[in-house]
């Protein structure tokens, strides 16, 4: 592959990229979310933005297994974050759904976190601003061409 003089090699862009988001979201996570798990705040979050959904629905969408997922919700409803009822389509399955307080946790983490993010991105020149405005359409084009989940490991 030849790149042009104003064209910058592809070479390890990928890497340092995916090491650079990585670690910003790590950092990220580490702040805002009082005794909540990554896998416990990412399964609220997705109920509070998807609405009441099946266990199995959910766990597919967090790309976990069922009896992992069933551990999650069990604490988070233990927690006060989450219910469940059974589905009215099929009895024999629950549905499961943020409450009010599970809103809040996840309105407040994300608050949170924004917030932490504000205050580096407050931190960098202007000049390291604006790129960065520059490449988030770049960004979220590159999350417009996300594959679906993978179906998650089954034990065999």
């Amino acid at each position: 592959m030849t790149t042009s003089a104003t064209e910058p090699a592809v070479g390890d862009v990928p890497a340092r990229l995916y090491l650079a988001i990585g670690r910003l979201s790590r950092s990220l996570r580490r702040s805002g979310s009082p005794g909540l798990g990554h896998g416990s705040i990412s399964a609220l979050s997705t109920l509070v933005g998807c609405g009441e959904l099946r266990l199995g629905d959910l766990a597919a969408k967090e790309g976990v297994a069922a009896p992992t997922m069933s551990r999650i919700v069990a604490s988070l409803v233990e927690s006060g974050y989450v219910r469940r009822e059974p589905d009215p389509a099929d009895r024999r399955a629950w549905l499961v759904m943020a409450t009010d307080d599970g809103t809040r946790m996840v309105s407040g983490v994300r608050s949170t976190r924004v917030q932490e993010l504000g205050r580096r991105l407050d931190s960098l020149s202007p000049a390291d601003r604006a790129l960065l405005v520059e490449a988030i359409p770049v960004l979220e084009a590159l999350l417009a061409e996300e594959p679906k989940p993978r179906e998650p490991a089954t034990r065999s």
